[in-house]
């Protein structure tokens, strides 16, 4: 179990506190939704942990096989839908590898970023559009 607390600070901005490590981020709402637009959107934080989560546990199945991810990027497109209700509906996600791994390597990193924690945990009507090229 992770705690995280997070203080609505008015104005449509959030302050929320990592309890192990006392991180911080803010959230606000975008320009399209009354917001300022000022930080990370929820829903941006939605499509970031998509990324992040492929990102890391990737690095996780590297490290442990001995191959080097280092250097890694991904980049994300989030794509709103209004109807019939306002959410995310379609997540872009390119990852640029570096190069010199097995076919292996590209398959099993591949599926681990296809089946991260939190891609599991997304809605399947949450449409995931993933690209991985290798030699970055």
């Amino acid at each position: 179990m992770v705690e995280m607390t997070i203080v609505y600070e008015g104005g449509l901005h959030t302050r929320a506190v990592h309890g192990p490590s006392g991180a911080a981020l803010e959230t606000d709402a975008p320009l399209d939704n009354q917001g300022k637009g000022e930080a990370f959107s929820p829903t941006d934080l939605l499509a970031t942990a998509l990324g992040t989560c492929m990102l890391t546990t990737m690095g996780i199945v590297a490290r442990r096989e001995g191959w080097s991810i280092d250097g890694a990027t991904a980049r994300i497109e989030k794509h709103m839908q209004l109807e019939p209700t306002r959410r995310v509906g379609r997540v872009v996600v390119e990852l640029d590898l570096p190069a010199g791994l097995s076919s292996e390597a590209r398959e099993r990193l591949e599926r681990t970023a296809r089946t991260c924690p939190v891609a599991e945990s997304i809605h399947p009507d949450l449409e995931v559009d993933l690209t991985l090229r290798f030699g970055a």
